[in-house]
């Protein structure tokens, strides 16, 4: 069972956490801001709300996803994103608060602290580092409120190209695919993943599709991987309305199985740690999938606590007030 990599046991206390600085005054704050999470699977109907805005699920989904959450026990999104928040506050010795879009800690409430303890500048990064409408912009939405806010905001639209974000993913790669490749007995291939959007949200011009894809192109550079190496799938695709963007991880995993393969190797590029489409779409529905055709499936570590994330937000956030 999963366990807050912030505590001892099993309960997590992060969601009521803010923000904490001990720093030189300063003027300028950052401010991380990621989906959020349910610390428990009772807390499932009442968060789903939050993520469609208060439209009602059906019965079935909600029961579906209160049972993936169930099966990984408690998902540690938002204590990887404070302990990434920590991280950083001490690289650039400037406080860096956590803001959630649907749970606890709530945007609106590190808004409200921010505001309170007299800040006049903000840089506002997205945990998300591909733009897309369903994510940075509703997170955008969120920190503008619907009153003018008593600091100037310098929000970070995108940063899927940085970097050391390439080198931070190639770094997690290297390591979990040689150990991979030698429990497997030969090259296994790589399959990118990123979270899917409905379909519609690329054909009204969302650039979210390219940026996913180049962000993998530019880990497999930094990799030394080869063009036949890897291949690029949309995970996690919702379960209701509409066609989602694909090819699916499963169609994928078919495809390389016709080709001869007996292994899979999977590398999210979309999400920054552990969180349920890591922990249950990965670790146990497509390791299930997989099993079922006769092949092995592993993935790289999740980046989490890794220190060049915490370099390329350091160096993202300079750059900013460099400006």
């Amino acid at each position: 069972m999963t366990t807050c990599p912030l505590s001892l046991g099993d309960r997590c206390y992060c969601a009521n956490q803010v923000s904490s600085f001990d720093g030189p005054p300063t003027k300028t704050a950052v401010l991380l801001l990621a989906h959020g999470t349910p610390e428990n699977p009772r807390q499932i109907p009442e968060y789903l709300g939050y993520v469609t805005g208060g439209r009602a699920l059906p019965p079935q989904v909600i029961e579906e996803i209160r049972h993936r959450y169930s099966l990984i026990g408690f998902s540690p999104l938002t204590c990887w994103t404070l302990l990434q928040a920590d991280h950083l506050s001490q690289s650039l010795t400037l406080p860096v608060f956590v803001g959630m879009r649907n749970w606890k800690p709530f945007i609106g409430d590190a808004v409200k602290a921010i505001s309170t303890q007299g800040f006049e500048h903000v840089i506002a990064v997205c945990l998300a580092p591909q733009n897309s409408r369903t994510s940075v912009g509703l997170y955008r939405r969120a920190v503008l409120g619907d009153k003018p806010l008593p600091f100037s905001l310098d929000f970070v639209e995108e940063w899927h190209d940085h970097p050391r974000l390439a080198k931070a993913f190639a770094e997690k790669l290297r390591v979990s695919w040689k150990t991979a490749n030698a429990q497997h007995g030969e090259k296994l291939p790589i399959i990118f993943t990123a979270h899917s959007v409905p379909q519609r949200t690329i054909l009204e011009g969302d650039p979210y599709e390219a940026q996913a894809k180049e962000t993998a192109e530019l880990v497999a550079r930094e990799a030394g991987l080869a063009a036949s190496d890897w291949t690029f799938a949309f995970q996690s695709q919702g379960m209701s309305g509409g066609p989602w963007i694909g090819p699916t991880v499963e169609e994928t995993i078919l495809t390389l199985k016709v080709k001869g393969h007996r292994g899979v190797f999977l590398q999210p590029v979309g999400f920054l740690c552990d969180h349920v489409e890591v922990l249950y779409d990965i670790d146990i529905a497509f390791k299930q999938f997989a099993e079922k055709q006769g092949m092995q499936l592993w993935r790289a570590d999740s980046l989490n606590g890794s220190q060049l994330l915490t370099a390329a937000l350091a160096e993202l956030v300079r750059g900013r007030i460099a400006k």
